[in-house]
């Protein structure tokens, strides 16, 4: 069992920063491949960016590549997303996401599918005004 807790959100212009965290509990060692996501009103949920337990290669969404930064610390069970260069299209309820059956070998395009996470925080509010 794996608890995901999301904060960080909140109102900032265009041009500004957040940084995002999640807090991970329960079966934190289950965690192998880890996630954020984030859905806009009348949208579908949107991949964003994905790591690895072991925090190589991480992957992003085209659309927020040299913006977004994620990472994880494994010791204080955290996984963050730093935000830069802010955008109104950026405005959305982000999700952190954990999957445990993800073995070494999962091509990294597979990272982005939302339906292969298992674990969901509850979200939190990003909204960034013009």
């Amino acid at each position: 069992q794996v608890q995901l807790v999301e904060s960080g959100g909140g109102l900032v212009q265009a041009g500004g920063s957040l940084r995002l965290s999640c807090v991970v509990s329960g079966r934190t060692f289950s965690t192998n491949l880890m996630g954020w996501f984030r859905q806009a009103p009348g949208k579908e949920r949107e991949f964003v960016a994905a790591i690895r337990w072991s925090g190589g290669n991480p992957y992003y969404a085209d659309s927020v590549k040299g913006r977004f930064t994620i990472s994880r610390d494994n010791a204080k069970n955290t996984l963050d997303l730093q935000i830069n260069s802010l955008k109104p299209e950026d405005t959305a309820v982000y999700y952190c996401a954990a999957d445990s059956h993800a073995s070494w070998d999962l091509p990294r395009a597979g990272w982005g599918l939302p339906g292969r996470y298992e674990y969901w925080g509850q979200g939190t509010q990003v909204t960034v005004s013009s």
